[in-house]
């Protein structure tokens, strides 16, 4: 009977370990697994200036490296577009030009122009003068009846083309005097102001080379290489604001009852191994996509996610973006 008995319990005791290893999990995930997590987990970041230029060219020169600090109206980089700076020249050459058509058009005509008009005017009077004379004459002979009247009317043709003659010389020098017209002078005013815009076009896409930075900060990236090309708008590097820094978190709203606009947080940052603190400034719920389904059939709801950002009190240099920030709730 001892031996039946010996056996029977060498069988129960690997059931009983196994029901206490069932009884122990169990336990264990009833008070320790079944809790919720109140830690909210977030990451700094920063603003970020994108510099890229209007006009397509070629990187011919770096002047910074990633990491550098900047300073706002630095030169960060030229670049090379010689297709804009033909531009420039044959719009400088028609500013030229066009200001050479005003200048006529203010001084007038020249001296030299005035001068050979009135001699047409004078050659012109002399020319009338002497066909006055001879329909004179033709006329006293015709009146006579010495003359025919074939003579006497080729006679006062002919003066009378002298006189229309003195009138269009008469008119040239009136013109040659006056210079142009009210009209010619605004058209030429017109046409130096446009050609003017051109230029300033241009040397606008000229500037554009010249890759400044808008702001005081940390080049975080620099895109291509020197001597690649880079198409209008394509950024070329990036210029953190070290000055406007803060924290992103993503939390459910079921736990937004202690976090409201103007909320003061305490973060711990691991990288820094210290507490900092936050303020809340921006509350907004990330869509539908980001939505916590319910995890009871009846009686549950969604449960969205917002993004929460809050700003840092002081100004932390040490604090990167990326950086974790953890939050525990109470």
């Amino acid at each position: 009977m001892s031996a039946e008995a010996n056996k029977t319990k060498s069988k129960l005791i690997p059931i009983l370990g196994f029901a206490a290893i069932i009884v122990g999990v169990g336990l264990y995930g009833f008070f320790f697994l079944n809790r919720e997590d109140k830690t909210i987990q977030g990451e700094a970041e920063i603003t970020e200036v994108r510099i890229s230029s209007k006009v397509p060219g070629r990187i011919a020169h770096f002047f910074v490296k990633e990491g550098d600090i900047v300073k706002k109206g630095d030169t960060l980089a030229i670049l090379s577009a010689p297709d804009v700076e033909a531009k420039y020249r044959q719009a400088t050459a028609a500013e030229e030009g066009a200001a050479a058509q005003n200048e006529k058009a203010i001084t007038g005509t020249r001296k030299e122009e005035v001068r050979a008009a009135y001699e047409m005017w004078q050659k012109a009077q002399v020319g009338t003068d002497i066909a006055k004379k001879s329909y004179n004459r033709v006329q006293n002979l015709y009146d006579k009846g010495v003359t025919t009247a074939q003579k006497r009317d080729e006679a006062e043709a002919n003066y009378n083309a002298s006189v229309a003659t003195e009138r269009a010389a008469k008119s040239q020098y009136d013109m040659a005097v006056n210079g142009a017209q009210r009209e010619d002078k605004m058209a030429a005013s017109a046409m130096l102001s446009r050609a003017k815009g051109a230029v300033a076009e241009v040397g606008s896409y000229i500037a554009e080379t010249y890759l400044i930075s808008p702001l005081n900060g940390e080049v975080s990236e620099i895109f291509p290489n020197q001597g690649e090309l880079v198409g209008a708008g394509a950024p070329v590097m990036n210029v953190m604001d070290m000055n406007d820094k803060w924290g992103a978190f993503n939390v459910r709203e079921d736990r937004l009852q202690n976090i409201k606009m103007g909320t003061k947080l305490n973060a711990y940052v691991p990288a820094l191994g210290r507490d900092v603190q936050m303020e809340v400034y921006y509350i907004k719920d990330l869509g539908s996509y980001a939505a916590w389904k319910a995890t009871k059939t009846t009686g549950g709801y969604d449960r969205k996610t917002f993004e929460v950002r809050a700003r840092f009190a002081e100004n932390l240099p040490d604090v990167r973006p990326g950086m974790s920030l953890i939050i525990k709730e109470k």
